[in-house]
């Protein structure tokens, strides 16, 4: 066919969404694609769309349109076309109340087609109880994918988010300032993606894995309030909340502590929660520390929309006949528990023994396995009840509030073994109890504070940075980060929302003396230091001011206020789980001209 032009006779006059009542009798144009199409003997009658909205066109046999009409015949799904035609009321009876437009057609006075449209690969249509294509289909020809209403709500839901963060930050005098994405490689962390120089042969650059270092070197410049909506990349494995290029709001600030930089985060929160989904989050956030949420949830980023939290048993253990308690105590271990109220019936005396589902999901989390106890009728039930006296079953209903038809999950391990089973075994039973099923819309939000500063890594030997080597240590264990670094404890600070750590920040070292002796505990020589990050340490000698910020993934907040659980739904052209562009095809090879250009 042609491809027509879109005169002024033919542009839209209104958008799919906006035609109501109140514009009976108007001759109006719209523009759109044809979204479902159904054909009578006399009758045509298509839904055309547009990002706004839906409305209803009819097209009729009469004798002096039936050029039109038999134009429409030709009408399939995904046409682009523009309609003119007269507003009407539908017949009564006829009304869709599940569109804003649903009380109006248009009847049609003259069709254009705009373009036509082969058969879809996938139906882009979002009818109710017809399934998705698959994930692969759909980022293959994502174009296709983006034009579901439900993908423009998610991605218009989360322009709404950066701007509400733009116009709240500025109105507290902050700076939006962009950063470089050519910088220099700093392998500390995730792993660099890496650009050749093509003036400069066998020299590289490195894309940002975050703006850490030229948010600090603002700082030094004396811009005390900064803000950056930052494309970050990271070359790491994948997962379901997880993507190689990433977004962050990255925010910095000079004389501050740790509590004016929460505060500032708090109020945005509440902000952006408030406009965009209309919820209302009670300020302060609740804080946890590390160790404290470790223990109570087994994870540094718990979700508090539901109870089951962890209840530590290792006093009880020696008074056990049970040897596997008594020999993990005995090694320096822990033993603790949770109570899933109602999981008795749920859970199988399959499913709970060696090689069941719960036993396996266990030690898929490092464990050795899961010992469990059910409340039946007054009394436990299991293989192993036998080992546990009078008083201590007692003692294990009082802890951990047991009734009739609850069931206990127990792990005796190394402390870390303990935590990482727990912390997973208690989201998984709460999803297979549904507990969180009717949370849709709740949304919960803590700090978890006071992360030791150092992790220590069993295979190279070596102290590693928790966070990142610019976090500062609080002030009164300086005297500690030689002798005994694993004691001493970071000022920085994790935002938890429903179990997602959606951002992360810390009060920097502003002391270039004290930078140079945390690079010392990470084994880094004077000489490393110097060439990885001496622009740093220079400019920290300049009159550094005291500062800190935090960066919140900006992917992972728009996941929770759209309610999905997968970041490619919220990212209009993401990568696959194995960072690969369906689409269009990238990572790919280059043309030998190219690589030899770069001296490769």
């Amino acid at each position: 066919m042609s491809n027509p032009t879109l005169n002024d006779n033919w542009r839209r006059s209104h958008h799919c969404g906006e035609i109501r009542v109140s514009h009976e009798n108007n001759e109006v144009t719209l523009n759109g694609w044809v979204n479902a199409y159904r054909g009578y003997k006399d009758q045509i009658f298509i839904d055309l769309r547009d990002r706004y909205g839906i409305t209803q066109v009819v097209f009729e046999a009469d004798s002096s349109n039936l050029p039109m009409f038999k134009l429409a015949e030709k009408l399939g799904r995904e046409f682009v076309v523009a309609v003119r035609g007269k507003v009407r009321k539908r017949l009564p009876g006829k009304e869709n109340r599940d569109h804003a437009t649903g009380e109006i057609e248009l009847f049609a006075i003259e069709l254009k087609i705009l373009n036509e449209c082969p058969t879809p690969p996938f139906e882009v249509t979002e009818f109710p109880g017809i399934e998705l294509a698959g994930e692969d289909v759909r980022l293959q020809y994502r174009y296709l994918d983006l034009r579901r209403p439900s993908l423009h709500a998610t991605l218009a839901m989360r322009h709404r988010m950066n701007k509400v963060i733009r116009d709240h930050l500025d109105n507290l005098s902050f700076l939006e300032l962009e950063t470089p994405l050519l910088g220099r490689s700093s392998p500390e962390g995730a792993r660099d993606y890496l650009v050749p120089s093509r003036v400069w042969p066998n020299s590289w650059y490195a894309l940002p894995q975050s703006p850490q270092i030229y948010k600090q070197l603002l700082m030094v410049a004396g811009y005390d309030k900064y803000f950056q909506i930052a494309r970050c990349l990271r070359d790491e494995d994948l997962r379901a909340d997880r993507q190689p290029e990433f977004t962050q709001l990255d925010v910095e600030m000079s004389f501050v502590n740790q509590d004016d930089v929460m505060k500032v985060i708090e109020s945005l929160a509440v902000e952006v929660f408030e406009k965009c989904v209309a919820f209302k989050l009670e300020t302060p956030f609740p804080r946890i520390s590390y160790a404290e949420a470790m223990r109570r949830f087994g994870s540094d980023k718990p979700d508090l929309r539901f109870g089951m939290e962890i209840v530590e048993l290792s006093d009880i253990a020696p008074r056990t006949e049970f040897r596997v308690f008594k020999d993990a105590i005995e090694q320096g271990g822990k033993l603790r528990a949770i109570c899933a109220k109602g999981g008795a019936a749920k859970f199988s005396n399959t499913d709970l023994k060696p090689g069941g589902r719960i036993s396996e999901f266990a030690i898929n989390q490092g464990g050795k396995g899961v010992a469990w106890l059910k409340a039946e009728a007054g009394k436990f039930v299991s293989s192993i009840e036998k080992f546990f006296p009078a008083d201590v079953q007692a003692e294990l209903r009082t802890r951990l509030n047991v009734e009739d038809g609850d069931l206990i999950l127990m792990v005796a391990d190394k402390e870390d073994i303990v935590c990482s089973s727990l912390g997973a075994l208690r989201l998984h039973v709460a999803q297979q109890l549904g507990l969180l099923d009717n949370l849709k819309g709740v949304f919960n939000v803590c700090w978890v504070v006071d992360f030791p500063s150092f992790i220590h890594d069993a295979e190279e030997k070596r102290w590693v940075a928790n966070h990142h080597p610019f976090t500062s240590p609080r002030v009164e264990d300086l005297h500690k980060l030689e002798s005994d670094p694993g004691s001493v404890i970071a000022q920085a600070y994790d935002l938890v929302i429903n179990g997602y750590e959606c951002g992360g920040g810390s009060i920097r070292i502003h002391d270039p003396e004290v930078q140079s002796r945390l690079f010392s505990v990470l084994g880094m020589s004077l000489e490393q230091a110097k060439h990885r990050f001496g622009f740093l340490l220079d400019a920290l000698k300049y009159g550094a001011p005291p500062h800190g910020g935090v960066a919140l993934g900006l992917d992972r907040w728009a996941m929770i206020l759209t309610g999905t659980s997968n970041i490619r739904d919220v990212i209009a052209f993401p990568k696959n789980q194995k960072a690969r562009d369906l689409m269009t095809g990238a990572p790919s090879t280059v043309d030998a001209k190219q690589l030899k250009e770069l001296g490769l």
